[in-house]
């Protein structure tokens, strides 16, 4: 831990909870997502479709290749590796920025203990899918069971993340951001050319927003309006009073678009402002 100031978290737990590999030889692929709602996730399984991680290539690689190309050095930490963490002040001495590029939906107690504690030490962190923090789950050796989402705990991810997913449609519909909070907060569209009102991408299939457990101060950066029905997705800013700042994306397939300059630049003036 700690040999580059920011670490980058894929989504593993969520990987295999979309591995559609019938290891049991039951007939259904082992996951909750399919007929036969296979009670546990094994996290040891290997992945189909020549060994790739579902939607890997559209959404982890973009972002990884991104880190390639704008010369970021980073650690990259698997759901397994934070899991070993013992809790966030070690994982706060060892980063000053937490990113979860992808789909980090299904998380233990203990790791949500662990990324709230090191938020709670002005630890800093970027999350750039949707959906984020919403199941709690059960490990057991390297099974996982799902327990309960965590908003129905007592816990609702707003109030980590800064929004919660409130609607998904399996990507039936999308449409671009609009921007609005370019004069509030300039730092953020700095070099990208938008301005309050500019669209840029198309986004949706699960989507975020604000909600009653959102921080105070939690501000609104783009929003896509009536993403889903009537739910907007939105992109989120926060600063805590630990002087945490907190970053969320607020649609599944934000990182899908990193390669538009406007899309990158505007993910850059993040970085910069929360590794520093």
């Amino acid at each position: 831990l700690g040999e580059h100031k920011v670490a980058v978290v894929l989504s593993t737990n969520t990987w295999q909870a979309y591995n559609f590999l019938d290891a049991n030889g039951d007939g259904w692929g082992d996951s909750w997502y399919v007929g036969g709602a296979s009670p546990t996730v094994d996290l040891s399984r290997p992945f189909l479709d020549f060994g790739v991680p579902f939607r890997f290539k559209d959404w982890d690689l973009s972002f990884i290749s991104w880190l390639s190309r704008t010369g970021k050095q980073v650690d990259f930490l698997s759901d397994d590796d934070l899991e070993r963490i013992k809790s966030g002040d070690e994982l706060r001495r060892a980063y000053g920025l937490v990113v979860f590029p992808g789909h980090e939906e299904y998380d233990t107690g203990h790791v949500y203990d662990v990324v709230q504690r090191y938020r709670d030490l002005g630890g800093n962190l970027m999350f750039l899918s949707a959906n984020n923090f919403f199941w709690k789950v059960s490990r057991s050796g390297h099974t996982i069971r799902r327990v309960a989402m965590w908003r129905n705990l007592g816990r609702p991810e707003a109030a980590l993340v800064g929004a919660q997913w409130s609607a998904s449609n399996y990507g039936t519909s999308q449409a671009p951001y609009v921007v609005e909070g370019a004069t509030a907060m300039p730092w953020a569209f700095a070099g990208t050319a938008l301005h309050n009102g500019s669209t840029f991408g198309r986004y949706g299939i699960e989507i975020d927003s604000r909600a009653p457990s959102s921080p105070p101060g939690t501000r609104v950066l783009a929003r896509v309006p009536n993403a889903i029905g009537k739910h907007d997705a939105e992109m989120t800013y926060y600063e805590s009073a630990s002087g945490a700042r907190v970053f969320a994306a607020g649609t599944l397939d934000f990182t899908a678009s990193i390669t538009d300059p406007a899309v990158s630049q505007l993910v850059q003036n993040v970085w910069t402002r929360l590794a520093r």
